[in-house]
Protein backbone atom coordinates (compact mmCIF):
# COMPACT_ATOMS: atom_id res chain seq x y z
CA UNK A 1 0.00 0.00 0.00
CA UNK A 2 1.44 3.30 -0.77
CA UNK A 3 1.19 6.32 1.25
CA UNK A 4 -0.86 9.11 1.14
CA UNK A 5 0.36 11.55 -1.64
CA UNK A 6 1.34 14.87 0.73
CA UNK A 7 -0.04 18.51 -0.68
CA UNK A 8 2.68 20.87 -0.54
CA UNK A 9 3.13 24.31 -1.74
CA UNK A 10 6.01 24.67 -3.73
CA UNK A 11 7.74 28.17 -3.66
CA UNK A 12 9.76 28.81 -7.15
CA UNK A 13 12.33 32.03 -6.77
CA UNK A 14 13.26 32.13 -10.25
CA UNK A 15 13.98 35.98 -12.31
CA UNK A 16 13.86 34.91 -15.42
CA UNK A 17 9.78 34.46 -16.53
CA UNK A 18 11.01 32.34 -19.33
CA UNK A 19 12.30 30.04 -16.95
CA UNK A 20 9.27 30.26 -14.62
CA UNK A 21 7.28 29.38 -17.12
CA UNK A 22 9.17 26.37 -18.39
CA UNK A 23 9.57 25.15 -14.56
CA UNK A 24 5.88 25.87 -14.18
CA UNK A 25 4.39 23.98 -17.33
CA UNK A 26 7.25 21.15 -16.84
CA UNK A 27 6.22 20.10 -13.85
CA UNK A 28 2.57 20.05 -14.58
CA UNK A 29 3.43 18.05 -17.27
CA UNK A 30 5.59 15.69 -15.16
CA UNK A 31 2.02 15.18 -13.07
CA UNK A 32 2.41 17.78 -10.23
CA UNK A 33 -0.56 19.21 -9.13
CA UNK A 34 0.68 21.36 -6.50
CA UNK A 35 0.36 24.73 -5.75
CA UNK A 36 3.23 26.54 -7.14
CA UNK A 37 3.92 30.39 -5.81
CA UNK A 38 5.89 32.30 -7.92
CA UNK A 39 8.66 34.82 -6.58
CA UNK A 40 11.18 37.10 -9.39
CA UNK A 41 13.91 37.68 -6.63
CA UNK A 42 15.84 36.38 -3.80
CA UNK A 43 14.65 39.33 -1.58
CA UNK A 44 11.00 38.07 -2.71
CA UNK A 45 11.18 34.79 -1.81
CA UNK A 46 12.74 35.86 2.38
CA UNK A 47 9.79 37.77 2.07
CA UNK A 48 7.37 35.13 1.11
CA UNK A 49 9.32 32.94 3.67
CA UNK A 50 8.80 35.40 6.40
CA UNK A 51 5.70 36.50 5.84
CA UNK A 52 6.95 40.51 5.03
CA UNK A 53 5.18 42.66 2.91
CA UNK A 54 2.41 41.43 0.21
CA UNK A 55 3.08 38.40 2.08
CA UNK A 56 2.20 38.78 5.56
CA UNK A 57 -1.19 36.83 5.62
CA UNK A 58 0.53 33.22 6.44
CA UNK A 59 -3.27 31.36 6.06
CA UNK A 60 -2.88 32.57 2.22
CA UNK A 61 0.54 32.43 1.99
CA UNK A 62 1.65 29.38 3.92
CA UNK A 63 4.91 27.90 4.31
CA UNK A 64 6.18 25.72 1.41
CA UNK A 65 7.00 22.27 1.44
CA UNK A 66 10.03 22.75 -1.15
CA UNK A 67 11.43 25.43 -2.67
CA UNK A 68 13.60 25.66 -6.11
CA UNK A 69 15.90 28.32 -5.95
CA UNK A 70 17.69 29.61 -8.88
CA UNK A 71 21.22 30.73 -7.72
CA UNK A 72 21.45 34.13 -9.54
CA UNK A 73 18.61 36.30 -8.59
CA UNK A 74 18.57 39.78 -7.94
CA UNK A 75 18.37 41.92 -4.47
CA UNK A 76 19.46 38.34 -3.04
CA UNK A 77 21.08 36.03 -4.46
CA UNK A 78 20.06 32.16 -4.10
CA UNK A 79 22.78 31.65 -1.48
CA UNK A 80 21.87 33.78 0.77
CA UNK A 81 18.29 32.61 0.73
CA UNK A 82 19.43 29.50 1.06
CA UNK A 83 21.86 29.96 3.92
CA UNK A 84 19.11 31.77 5.62
CA UNK A 85 16.89 29.03 5.32
CA UNK A 86 18.89 26.55 6.73
CA UNK A 87 19.75 28.99 9.57
CA UNK A 88 16.44 29.11 10.76
CA UNK A 89 14.80 26.54 12.74
CA UNK A 90 11.60 26.85 11.45
CA UNK A 91 12.70 26.78 7.63
CA UNK A 92 15.69 24.47 7.82
CA UNK A 93 13.89 21.20 7.65
CA UNK A 94 12.54 22.41 3.88
CA UNK A 95 13.79 20.86 1.26
CA UNK A 96 16.13 23.55 -1.07
CA UNK A 97 16.60 22.43 -4.54
CA UNK A 98 19.03 24.67 -6.70
CA UNK A 99 18.56 25.90 -10.20
CA UNK A 100 21.31 27.10 -12.09
CA UNK A 101 22.57 27.50 -15.62
CA UNK A 102 26.26 26.48 -14.50
CA UNK A 103 27.62 23.22 -13.26
CA UNK A 104 30.52 24.29 -11.74
CA UNK A 105 31.99 22.14 -8.95
CA UNK A 106 32.84 24.83 -6.73
CA UNK A 107 29.20 26.31 -7.04
CA UNK A 108 27.67 22.75 -6.45
CA UNK A 109 29.95 22.19 -3.67
CA UNK A 110 28.97 25.28 -1.78
CA UNK A 111 25.37 24.77 -2.80
CA UNK A 112 25.75 21.01 -0.41
CA UNK A 113 27.54 22.91 2.35
CA UNK A 114 25.12 25.06 2.41
CA UNK A 115 22.29 22.25 2.83
CA UNK A 116 20.74 22.10 -0.52
CA UNK A 117 18.84 19.03 -1.04
CA UNK A 118 20.10 19.11 -4.66
CA UNK A 119 21.26 21.22 -7.16
CA UNK A 120 19.91 21.05 -10.83
CA UNK A 121 21.69 22.56 -14.11
CA UNK A 122 19.06 24.28 -16.06
CA UNK A 123 20.08 23.24 -19.87
CA UNK A 124 20.98 25.86 -22.52
CA UNK A 125 18.74 23.50 -24.94
CA UNK A 126 14.78 24.27 -24.77
CA UNK A 127 14.57 20.30 -24.88
CA UNK A 128 16.91 18.87 -22.80
CA UNK A 129 15.64 21.53 -19.58
CA UNK A 130 12.19 20.54 -20.70
CA UNK A 131 13.27 16.92 -20.18
CA UNK A 132 14.76 17.37 -16.57
CA UNK A 133 11.83 19.60 -15.46
CA UNK A 134 9.47 16.69 -16.31
CA UNK A 135 11.67 14.75 -14.17
CA UNK A 136 11.97 16.35 -11.44
CA UNK A 137 8.07 16.65 -11.75
CA UNK A 138 8.04 13.02 -11.54
CA UNK A 139 10.77 13.04 -8.41
CA UNK A 140 8.83 15.30 -6.67
CA UNK A 141 5.18 12.81 -7.12
CA UNK A 142 7.05 9.82 -5.38
CA UNK A 143 9.78 12.02 -2.38
CA UNK A 144 8.59 12.28 0.77
CA UNK A 145 8.78 15.83 2.67
CA UNK A 146 9.23 16.81 6.48
CA UNK A 147 6.14 18.59 7.77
Amino acid sequence: MSAPRQSITILLAEDDEGHRLLIRENLRAGGIVNEIIEVRDGQEALDYLYHRGAYQDAAKFPRPGLLLLDIKMPKADGYAVLEKVKADPKLRLVPVLMLTSTDDQMEVNRCYALGASSYVVKPVQYEEFQTRIKALGLLLDIVRFPE
